[in-house]
């Protein structure tokens, strides 16, 4: 009776998976925006709790939450809008330094490996045509969709609309103590995952930035932004970012010990903000195996795009923190990490 029902069980978790991945890949017009919005509610629950004590009324302090993330975006996208004016201003100039080195690197791979190139017209005459605008007032027509579906789904969070500890209580965990401190577990973990990853991010950008406009390098406010948005996805963010950047500063730069020395600077400001202070910020209790992590970019990446790369590690560590509790799946959480932990058991 017992195998059987085992057996049962195991069939229908083999049908339930693909199905729950059909849902995540059909509804993920829902889902981005409702964990995006979770991980933003999470970092703003101290300040949350901190109103409370004071007895400020929990409207008054969602619109103080609301007003943050608004002053945030904001910033964000004052720096896209100077990034603009930064590349507009330079008329040209970068493809008039381009298309010589381009052209020359084109001979050389033709001659060296037999590659052919077909010929282009003008970049701009492609960006401008008609099926290329229609797409890119889609993609912006997308986004604005998911701010604002994003934007309601924080309010529901931090208002506990949505609660996630009852949640867990009330379906997976099913016992009260255990529910509330695997909550506050993932609520302690999460902010100091996100808090340190911020930082990181923010100084990899500001450095970055900073090493353009020493070696001369244009547009250093996009590529800081660049170095700090593509940081959140968990290491193939910084190798993108060195490479992307490699590139476009031989094409501009004096093939020189100049370049070399771009080249080494930005991967020394990933390699000391990524490599080594990143670790020592989020501990031994956020060290995942690489092999998990190239899997979960991979999959969440396949599922949801650039933002599920950008959530791929923040979900992972929730699902670790889960699996933790049971018996049956402490050793998918601890192979996760590559630790051997010993955690409670249900």
């Amino acid at each position: 009776m017992l195998n059987e029902r085992r057996t049962t069980n195991i069939l229908l978790l083999i049908i339930a998976i693909p199905i729950v991945f059909y849902l995540l890949k059909v509804l993920s017009f829902i889902f981005i925006p409702l964990i995006f919005s979770m991980f933003i509610a999470l970092l703003f629950l101290p300040l949350m709790r901190w109103l409370e004590r004071r007895k400020i009324p929990k409207f008054v302090s969602i619109i103080v939450v609301l007003l943050l993330v608004a002053g945030g975006l904001k910033i964000g996208i004052e720096l896209i809008q100077l990034s603009s004016k930064e590349i507009l201003a330079n008329n040209g100039d970068f493809l008039q330094k381009a298309e010589p080195k381009i052209a020359s690197l084109k001979d050389y791979l033709s001659d060296s490996f037999g590659f052919e190139f077909e010929s282009k017209k003008n970049v701009f005459a492609q960006f401008f045509q008609k099926e290329n605008i229609g797409s890119t007032i889609g993609f912006l027509r997308k986004f604005l969709t998911t701010l604002l579906m994003t934007a309601f789904f924080v309010v529901l969070w931090l208002a506990e609309s949505i609660n996630v500890h009852k949640l867990l209580n009330n379906t997976i965990l099913k016992k009260k103590y255990t529910s509330v401190k695997t909550f506050m577990k993932i609520e302690k973990d999460l902010i100091k995952f996100l808090k340190v990853k911020f930082l990181v991010s923010a100084l990899t950008g500001l450095f970055t930035g900073l090493m353009c406009v020493f070696f001369d390098v244009s547009f250093p406010i996009f590529w800081g932004l660049f170095a700090f948005t593509i940081n959140f996805v968990q290491m193939v963010g910084s190798f993108v970012s060195v490479i992307l950047l490699s590139i476009f500063a031989f094409v501009e730069l004096d093939t020189s010990s100049t370049l070399l020395f771009f080249i080494l600077s930005i991967t020394m400001v990933q390699v000391v903000f990524g490599a080594i202070l990143e670790p020592i910020f989020m501990g031994k209790s956020f060290s995942i195996n690489i092999i998990a992590v190239l899997v979960m970019l991979m999959f969440w990446g396949f599922l949801w795009g650039i933002p599920g790369l950008i959530m791929a590690i923040p979900i992972t560590v929730f699902l670790k923190i889960i699996m933790e509790q049971f018996s049956g799946t402490k050793i998918i959480a601890s192979l996760l990490s590559g630790s051997d932990s010993k955690p409670e058991n249900i």
